[in-house]
């Protein structure tokens, strides 16, 4: 028997309550983007949020000399774009359609007026300040302080909270393929680090990989290297 990951902090505090979620997003403009596509670039005009319903997108910054970061991986149920509904500033980050997307889209305006009828939508937008701010110092603390084999298994378990899959021996199947590009610029370490990382974890029986996608055999060693 195959059962789903409970999703990870981030995505949940991503989504708004199902109740206002719904109302909200009720007279939603769909949007398709297709896999490797930009919903939308860093400083784009921040004219709205979006709601993914099916499909994966992931959050990217770019450095000026083109170096990418990703901040975010996240599932159906998140909202994108949310920043600058509350501020009116321009997009923080660029988001990509890792695969195909279905979402729904509501204007800044029709935001703003359900805000105002809705007023415990309040306690959700401090949510999602209070979320983003814990994220940037995870972020920072991970950048600064862990060794490399550290940001990797964070990254992997990160993933494994959206798109992991457990069976009943306890392997957890990240079911999309994820290049090793983008385990590295996840982790923010070099390329050539990871691979060696994850030779070291196949051969410990950590990791392996199977037909393009990344299995974790032992999560209770992974969450160890995260602590060190």
């Amino acid at each position: 028997m195959i059962k789903t990951l409970i999703p990870g902090r981030s995505v949940v505090l991503r989504s708004l309550p199902e109740n206002l979620s719904t109302r909200l997003f009720q007279d939603a403009t769909p949007r398709h983007v297709t896999a490797g596509e930009a919903l939308f670039h860093a400083g784009d005009p921040g004219d709205g949020c979006y709601r993914l319903e099916h499909g994966l997108l992931k959050v990217v910054i770019t450095s000026p000399r083109g170096e990418e970061r990703i901040l975010a991986i996240l599932g159906p149920g998140a909202i994108a774009g949310e920043l600058s509904v509350i501020d009116g500033g321009p997009r923080s980050a660029s988001v990509f359609a890792v695969k195909e997307c279905d979402l729904s889209f509501v204007r800044r305006a029709a935001f703003e007026e359900y805000a105002q009828q809705h007023p415990e939508i309040s306690r959700f937008l401090l949510d999602v300040l209070a979320a983003r701010l814990r994220e940037t110092d995870e972020a920072v603390a991970a950048a600064s302080f862990m060794t490399v084999k550290s940001r990797l298994a964070r990254a992997l378990l990160e993933l494994a909270k959206i798109l992991g899959e457990e069976d009943d021996s306890g392997l957890v199947l990240i079911h999309h393929k994820i290049k090793q590009s983008d385990l590295a610029v996840m982790a923010g370490i070099a390329r050539e680090n990871v691979n060696r990382a994850l030779s070291d974890w196949k051969r410990r029986k950590v990791v392996s990989k199977s037909k393009g996608y990344y299995c974790l055999h032992d999560i209770a060693t992974l969450k160890r290297i995260v602590e060190k």
